[in-house]
């Protein structure tokens, strides 16, 4: 049975200087109204226990337009003005129902670039895209066909970081129900992932060798021979160093590394056959019997005391 699912068709096009012009006014617009409203919503709550919701800011909009300092808002569509609002209640929504943090302001270096124009504020006829308050189509470069007989119902434009400009199309596809034709073995390998009977084999894509390298030094970060007890200013801390570890205390330094086993450690710190340091055990706490949290316990006294 075939079912009908919303896909996104993203394109990458080539403005010409006007359509640049006109886009990119139209994301200062966007961004301005969108944080706008958002201080409204914050302070009306803030100040006076009120909600505002999708409505309400539509009509400040209507308000801010008509005023001189923000007369230039008429200049781009009010298509992408609105749904920067229904954004904001998206936000809000997603945020009292704990599924995201509270909605930020947008940023002009950090934030994404993109406007979003329903079906009423552009034009889509035999594969040439026209947006409102543009003349001429947009050269898009068509990678991939868009499904036969399908009409987008929004399109997203979008800028990224290098300056490269993306359209979205969003579109209804049917997805036909994939009939099964006769049986297949299927055997799982060593050197490939899956080896099927019809002779094909599905290569093993190795998705954690990208992370391996990070991975081994997380794990060497968080061995336990790595674990370098210190002591410094009245504070007992643990610090990661190579080669093993040690307590570090003031005054308890050897000045040289502990003795392998069978030799003779240095005068005045206590041998230890599992741990290479510049520093030692004290002696007289290893000689008590002290565990690692007594000694821990007792460095930090003595330190204090002193």
């Amino acid at each position: 049975m075939s079912r009908t699912v919303k896909r996104a068709f993203k394109y990458r096009f080539y403005p010409t200087p006007e359509q640049a012009a006109e886009l990119a006014r139209t994301f200062g617009c966007v961004r301005l109204v969108y944080n706008m409203a958002l201080q409204a919503r914050s302070e009306a709550w803030t100040l006076r226990q009120e909600r505002v919701n999708y409505n309400a800011t539509s009509a400040l909009l209507t308000g801010w337009k008509r005023t001189e300092e923000l007369a230039f808002l008429n200049e781009v569509s009010s298509v992408p003005l609105q749904q920067a609002l229904r954004h904001l209640q998206v936000a809000f929504k997603n945020f009292f129902a704990k599924w995201a943090k509270y909605p930020t302001f947008k940023s002009k270096k950090r934030s994404r670039r993109s406007v979003e124009y329903t079906s009423s504020a552009f034009r889509y006829r035999d594969g040439r895209l026209t947006l409102a308050k543009m003349t001429e189509p947009l050269e898009i470069v068509w990678s991939r066909s868009l499904p036969e007989g399908a009409s987008p119902s929004t399109v997203t434009v979008s800028q990224d970081s290098a300056g490269r400009w993306f359209v979205s199309l969003h579109c209804d596809d049917v997805i036909e129900p994939a009939l099964a034709s006769g049986a297949v073995g299927v055997d799982a390998g060593l050197e490939g992932l899956l080896t099927l009977s019809t002779g094909e084999k599905v290569v093993n894509p190795k998705h954690e060798h990208r992370d391996r390298a990070a991975l081994a030094r997380a794990q060497r970060a968080l061995a336990p021979q790595n674990q370098v007890l210190s002591v410094s200013r009245g504070a007992i801390r643990w610090r990661s160093v190579r080669g093993g570890c040690s307590p570090v205390a003031p005054g308890n330094h050897c000045g040289r590394t502990t003795s392998p086993a069978g030799s003779p450690s240095a005068p005045g710190c206590a041998r230890s056959d599992r741990t290479r340091s510049d520093t030692c055990w004290p002696s007289s706490l290893l000689d008590d019997g002290c565990g690692i949290h007594e000694v821990a316990e007792r460095l930090g006294h003595d330190l204090l005391g002193s």
